[in-house]
């Protein structure tokens, strides 16, 4: 019976590659000259570095703009507060990966009140489709990617 996943990940490659752009045009420009402003990454979190709110506030596109460009969808960030000390600002960013079990129970509602011939299933931070057509499964993909679920989608593991 064919199948697939449905998981929320992050390409933690993609993103060392973007962070470290988006830093090296941080380091570069003009309105950044002489401060210590940075991102720094690790492990799936990011930290934004800067001398003040309005730095903060110019860095946070130029990270967007390297992600987007890099394939990697800009949903799957969650902004914290800005904390301010002395001459330096501080915000971090926390990276959305794996469906919780609320989004996950609104894919299986979603999937159950279209009436398609295919069963949900709930595995930890992964949804799994099940159907008897592969034409079923792709209606499937199709809803969930139209549904604005508010977290980046991923469809593996496809099986016939």
């Amino acid at each position: 019976m064919p199948s697939f996943d449905t998981v929320s990940e992050i390409d933690h490659h993609e993103l060392t590659n973007a962070v470290d752009q988006a830093n090296r045009e941080i380091g570069t420009r003009y309105d950044f000259k002489g401060s210590n402003a940075k991102i720094d990454f690790s492990g799936s979190d990011l930290m934004f570095n800067g001398e003040s709110r309005f730095q903060l506030q110019q860095m946070f596109p130029i990270l967007l703009q390297k992600m987007s460009k890099r394939g990697l969808d800009i949903n799957c960030l969650k902004m914290g507060e800005v904390v301010e000390a002395a001459k330096s600002a501080k915000q971090p960013v926390t990276m959305q990966e794996g469906i919780d079990k609320e989004i996950a129970r609104k894919i299986v509602k979603l999937i159950k009140e279209s009436k398609m011939k295919v069963q949900a299933a709930i595995q930890g931070e992964q949804v799994r489709i099940t159907g008897k057509k592969r034409d079923d499964l792709q209606q499937a993909m199709k809803l969930m990617k139209d549904a604005d679920l508010g977290i980046p989608l991923q469809f593996t593991n496809f099986r016939d």
